[in-house]
């Protein structure tokens, strides 16, 4: 099964947060949070209001940092793994 991102950009973070709690509700145990450029803190602050809301129930598997061509340019990038706990 392919795995979920969630690709953070310039939508609200409540509107992201609200995406991983319905990706988690139907089912899906695992999913990426990315962001690219200068959304790779807005990603991080996603991944903290999902610890705020959830707590315990979410799971950190890893994080990879690196630079990947978007769009014709290297952008740097983070992407946080994690796991809901049932």
């Amino acid at each position: 099964m392919p795995e979920r991102v969630i690709n953070v950009a310039t939508r609200p973070l409540n509107d992201y947060v609200f995406n991983v709690v319905v990706s988690f509700n139907q089912g899906i145990s695992e999913l990426v949070i990315k962001g690219r450029g200068k959304f790779i803190s807005k990603a991080v602050d996603v991944y903290n209001a999902l610890l705020r809301r959830l707590g315990d129930s979410v799971e950190l598997i890893g994080v990879n940092i690196g630079s990947e061509r978007f769009k014709g340019r290297r952008r740097a990038f983070i992407a946080i793994k994690i796991r809901h706990k049932s």
